[in-house]
């Protein structure tokens, strides 16, 4: 396949350097300056036209207010056949047919398809045929597991996976900054501490099918100090998880509604 990418930003260059492990890579940046070292099998455009004519799969991986111009840029340089994938949950499909009647999927990857491990979230208009989506999820493989899903999913799911990360690096960033005034174990020492033990229990819940609640029980024995810990967390921890997607919701809420306007 002839990939094209538009938009070399965290996503952009993720994807080109995974997809260019199997195929060709066509990537148009605003930026020119940013596609002078791309990786081997990519090669940079002269502008968002010329990615679009050369692509079997057109992926927009642009912020969410440059979207409209891109696709009203591109909407007589895509073939009719082809299919244009956005990086961005908060522009519906609605709103992009307005501009352009074409096979149109969504598609949320995170910070993880750097080491093959994305939980990339994927939804399709109804132009999309069983073909095109069986061709997406292979390329989408490459980056990681796939989960399908109708598109009014997508916003919480991206809090589940898209933010995920950072919600996490958040946490415990937390969690070894406060614990230094604790010890006199060295920073990175802690971070990496946390962080191994952090990976290897994923990887234990996943490999044993454990739920957390599991996990929770095995670990935090009765009148012991992992269970004063939970106790606090369970208590406190659900209000500032609430007001997280409370934010982050409405961000995205206010955002496709600015958006609809410019529609």
């Amino acid at each position: 396949m002839n990939i094209s990418i538009i938009g070399y930003g965290a996503m952009g260059s993720m994807l080109a350097k995974s997809f260019a492990q199997k195929h060709h890579i066509h990537i148009a940046n605003r930026n020119i300056e940013k596609l002078k070292d791309l990786p081997a099998n990519c090669e940079p455009c002269k502008d968002n036209k010329e990615a679009a004519e050369k692509a079997d799969i057109l992926f927009v991986c642009t912020g969410p207010y440059q979207i409209k111009e891109v696709f009203e840029d591109i909407k007589d340089s895509v073939k009719k056949d082809k299919m244009i994938v956005s990086l961005n949950e908060a522009v519906s499909f609605e709103m992009l047919s307005q501009i352009i009647d074409h096979k149109i999927a969504k598609v949320i990857p995170n910070l993880n398809g750097k080491i093959k491990r994305s939980e990339t979230l994927v939804a399709y208009n109804d132009k999309v045929t069983s073909e095109d989506k069986d061709k997406l999820k292979e390329l989408l493989s490459l980056i990681g597991n796939i989960n399908e899903m109708e598109e009014d999913q997508l916003a919480i799911a991206s809090d589940f996976v898209g933010c995920m990360p950072g919600f996490i690096a958040a946490i415990f960033d937390i969690f070894a900054k406060v614990g230094e005034k604790y010890t006199d174990l060295e920073k990175e020492k802690i971070i990496t501490m946390i962080l191994n033990t952090v990976n290897a229990s994923s990887e234990l819940m996943i490999k044993e099918k454990l739920d957390f609640t599991q996990v929770v029980k095995e670990v935090a024995t009765p009148g012991g100090i992992t269970m004063e810990g939970t106790k606090v967390l369970y208590e406190q921890f659900p209000a500032i998880v609430e007001e997280i997607y409370e934010k982050t919701l409405n961000k995205g809420k206010s955002t496709a509604n600015k958006i609809k306007e410019s529609f």
